[in-house]
C-alpha cells in the first residue's frame, strides 16, 4: 500500500504567501481621527516626535507558525492525497462461445449408454456433460441457443455460468418443436455474435437429426459464419443409420465444421461425448485479456480536519490569553 497525490503540481503554490509578503505593497486604508489644537504640546510632553505613516500590526511567532501550518495543510488538501491499494488483476475473456443444442423430438430417445447405469435419454446425457463443460469455463462469456422446429436464444452472452447452467436444466425435449432447424440455429448464433466485441468467436453445435425446417440451409449459414470469423465445432449424436428426421446428417455437420475452420465429432455414448468436449477444450484453451488497476482512497479530508482543529484551538487559546490580560 502506497501514498501519492492526484495533483502534485499544486505544491508550487506553497511559496505564494512569501512572494506576496515580499513583493506586494502593504495594505493601506484611511481612518478617521480627532484633531486637537494642542496636539504638538501633548507630543512634546510625552517626548514623541509626530510623523505621518501607517500602523503595521505585529504577529507573534506562534501566530506565524499557525498561519504557515494552515497554508501548508490547505495546499496539501488541494493536491488531493490518496492511498493506493495493492494492484488488482482482472481477467476478461477474449473469446465468446455459443452453445447450440438440438432439442427436437428425437433427443428423447434413450440410447445413450453410461458407465454407471441403464441407457440415458439423449438430452439428459448431453446436459450432464455440458454442465461440467460450462462450469470449467469460468471467466468466459457464453450463450445458449436451443433449436427444434425453430431456433431460440435460451441465454444471451453472460459470464454468470451458474445462471447458464440453470437455464440449461430448464430445457426440455420438444420445447422448440419436434423438427430440426440446424441452419436457423447457426444463423441465430451469427446474429448473437454481431453484438460481440471480441475477435475470437466459437460456436459448438450439437444435433441428432437432419435439417428439415430451416429457412436458411446449413451450408449457407456456415458460409456466412466463415465470413464473420465464427469457428463452428459440430457434434453428431444419435443414429446415422436411421431413417427420416431421426437420422443424424453427419455429412452436413462435417461440411459445416470444414467450411468455418472448425472440427467435427461424433459421439454415440456418454463417455465419447465427454471426450469430445474435452478435446474441444484442449484445442481451444481459455483466452483472456488481463487488466490491472489499483483502488484509490481519497485522504483529502485528513488535512482539512487538521486545519479546522488548528484554527479552533488557536482561536480558543487567543480568547483565553485575552481574558487573562483583562483580569490583570
Amino acid at each position: 500500500m502506497t501514498y501519492t497525490f492526484a495533483a502534485p503540481w499544486v505544491f508550487v503554490l506553497l511559496p505564494l504567501p512569501f512572494v506576496v509578503f515580499w513583493f506586494a505593497p502593504p495594505h493601506k486604508e484611511k481612518v478617521q481621527a480627532t484633531r486637537i489644537p494642542f496636539f504638538r504640546h501633548v507630543a512634546a510632553a510625552t517626548g514623541l516626535e509626530p510623523k505621518s505613516g501607517s500602523s503595521v500590526l505585529g504577529r507573534t511567532w506562534l501566530q506565524s507558525i499557525i498561519a504557515t501550518l494552515v497554508w501548508v495543510l490547505l495546499v496539501t488538501a488541494l493536491a488531493r492525497p490518496e492511498r493506493l491499494a495493492d494492484p488488482i488483476v482482472v481477467e476478461k475473456s477474449a473469446r465468446d462461445v455459443v452453445l447450440a443444442l438440438d432439442i427436437s423430438g428425437s433427443m428423447d430417445q434413450r440410447d445413450f449408454t453410461s458407465e454407471d447405469g441403464p441407457p440415458k435419454q439423449r438430452l439428459a446425457a448431453v446436459k450432464d456433460v455440458l454442465r461440467d463443460f460450462i462450469a470449467a469455463r469460468q471467466g468466459d462469456r457464453m450463450a445458449l441457443i436451443i433449436f427444434g422446429t425453430r431456433a431460440f436464444v435460451q441465454a444471451p452472452f453472460t459470464e454468470d455460468l451458474n445462471s447458464l447452467n440453470g437455464l440449461l436444466e430448464q430445457t426440455e425435449v420438444g420445447m422448440a418443436g419436434p423438427n430440426t432447424a440446424l441452419g436457423d440455429a447457426i444463423g441465430l448464433g451469427i446474429r448473437l455474435f454481431d453484438s460481440s466485441e471480441v475477435d475470437q468467436r466459437l460456436m459448438i453445435v450439437l444435433s441428432d437429426g437432419a435439417d428439415t425446417s430451416s429457412r436458411m440451409t446449413p451450408v449457407n449459414a456456415s458460409a456466412i459464419a466463415a465470413d464473420k470469423n465464427v469457428v463452428i465445432y459440430t457434434i453428431g449424436v444419435g443414429d446415422p443409420n436411421a431413417t427420416g428426421e431421426d437420422r443424424v446428417d453427419l455429412q452436413a455437420l462435417q461440411d459445416i465444421a470444414q467450411t468455418t475452420g472448425g472440427q467435427y465429432f461424433f459421439a454415440d455414448d456418454e463417455a465419447a461425448l465427454t471426450q469430445t468436449y474435452q478435446q474441444i477444450d484442449e484445442q481451444n484453451p481459455r483466452v483472456v485479456e488481463t487488466q490491472s488497476y489499483r483502488p484509490r482512497e481519497s485522504l483529502t479530508h485528513i488535512p482539512l480536519l487538521i486545519v479546522i482543529a488548528v484554527i479552533l484551538l488557536s482561536s480558543a487559546g487567543f480568547h483565553v490569553a485575552q481574558h487573562r490580560r483583562s483580569v490583570r
